[in-house]
């Protein structure tokens, strides 16, 4: 490389600003000791004087949002120490299954905890209060000058919804199947359209925040998958049609809420157009191009999607996948990150797929602060390691490289971003890591990671 190269990204590294990378999720432990450097903090604001100073309508955000209640509170710190040592158990022994490595007694006590509702409620409140800050401790892992500015985001309520179709179905008691079956699927096409409506506002109230304080890179590890829809459609169905649907009906009345809310979230990501939204493709292991997920299904310039694989070996026996509208890979299981309370532990999911990647882009746009999502998500997908075992599965067909894509990014100092990403293929080789494995153990299918945040219960 000419030495005028290496002078301007010598000069460009040491005089940039650190990309903000906007955590939306469950919440972050801004005091755990591994995240406390790398937490963004609002300069505008003064720290619990009562008054907005920045004057943006959230007041006292002094490290992010919380848009569950409405607060400047991105953690609640009071479920510290309240859980049991099952949790814990429970994920240590999902590992061992993926590698095979799980005992009989760890078996039989998984079986048997799967059938307990009070273990299932803990895991449910475990799953959500860590994963937030889980998240953000792979979006800045290795990468000092990574900023997490943390967006709370709890589920939709969609109980009055419900009961707002209960009250409607009443009215069709007396009305002959023939004469109300249109009418009947109008109203539950418009209540869930509703429904996928006020989500997105939500989404976009979030975009618009995070596109306020200028975050570079968006992680969002949640949404709603095809079978939570199903859920959420088949009740709504049966609450209208006093009776199940049938599987036609099912299938396109689930489809049908998943587009409004893809449709819907186009609004979302418009909202923030310098941000490069970074979505978890899902861990229901099926093909987005059939089976919608949302809202990683936005086909955008600033979005790009993640599947889950095991290091370098292959694709995650739950990750789902789409060469139309997932975009890369990249590892997603047994990661072992950061959980409130200096604490730690090893998850797995697309959840933890796409921080990895959201890490890399603000990294892409450390090296050069002019480069637009679109073109960030041009060097990540550009410069992936290609392996057979993802070229049907998702559309760059290989795992992230860090390396070759910071990389990249620096060449995009002196030349285009093609050429950049020509070049860097040729310097920087693939990342290679032999295990010595080809698949999860059979037994990883009989325990699904924590699932993406759902945006409904």
């Amino acid at each position: 490389m000419k030495l005028a190269l290496w002078i301007l990204i010598a000069f460009s590294a040491h005089t940039t600003m650190a990309a903000t990378i906007a955590v939306i999720d469950s919440g972050t432990d801004v005091k755990h000791v591994d995240l406390i450097n790398n937490i963004w903090m609002n300069a505008g604001e003064v720290d619990n004087n009562g008054r907005d100073e920045d004057g943006n309508g959230y007041q006292d955000d002094i490290y992010g949002w919380n848009f569950a209640e409405s607060n400047n509170l991105v953690m609640d710190r009071k479920y510290l120490g309240t859980f049991s040592a099952d949790p814990y158990l429970f994920f240590d022994i999902q590992g061992k299954m993926f590698m095979g490595t799980a005992s009989a007694a760890e078996l039989k006590w998984v079986e048997e905890k799967r059938k307990d509702p009070l273990f299932a409620k803990e895991m449910g409140k475990f799953g959500n209060f860590v994963h937030g800050t889980h998240v953000a401790g792979i979006t800045v892992d290795g990468n000092s000058n990574g900023s997490i500015l943390s967006v709370k985001l709890i589920p939709t309520e969609i109980s009055p919804f419900f009961h707002g179709l209960k009250t409607q179905s009443n009215l069709f008691k007396t009305v002959s199947s023939e004469d109300s079956d249109g009418i009947r699927m109008g109203i539950l096409k418009a209540g869930l359209a509703l429904l996928a409506t006020q989500q997105m506002v939500l989404l976009e109230e979030i975009a618009a925040y995070v596109a306020g304080h200028k975050a570079d890179i968006a992680n969002g590890s949640f949404g709603t998958g095809y079978n939570q829809s199903k859920m959420i459609t088949d009740n709504a169905f049966k609450l209208l049609f006093q009776r199940d649907p049938t599987a036609d009906e099912s299938d396109k009345v689930a489809k049908f809420f998943l587009s409004t809310l893809i449709t819907e979230g186009q609004n979302m990501v418009n909202a923030a157009p310098n941000t490069l939204f970074v979505f978890a493709s899902g861990n229901d292991g099926m093909n987005n191009d059939i089976y919608p997920t949302s809202p990683t299904n936005i086909d955008a310039g600033n979005v790009i999607s993640v599947a889950a694989t095991y290091k370098h070996d292959f694709i995650a026996p739950f990750s789902n996948y789409g060469t139309k509208t997932v975009d890369v890979a990249a590892p997603g299981m047994l990661i072992n990150s950061t959980i409130p309370g200096n604490e730690y532990l090893k998850v797995s999911g697309t959840s933890q797929a796409a921080p990895y990647v959201a890490n890399v882009a603000a990294q892409i746009k450390d090296a050069n602060p002019e480069l637009l999502p679109v073109q960030i998500k041009k060097i990540l997908m550009g410069t992936v390691d290609k392996k057979s075992y993802l070229s049907a599965k998702v559309k760059a067909q290989g795992i992230v490289n860090m390396k070759r894509a910071t990389h990249a990014a620096k060449l995009t100092l002196a030349t285009d971003v093609d050429s950049a990403i020509s070049e860097a293929i040729i310097q920087i080789s693939d990342e290679v890591q032999d295990t010595g494995m080809t698949k999860a153990s059979s037994r990883a299918f009989a325990i699904v990671p924590i699932p993406l945040t759902p945006l409904f219960k």
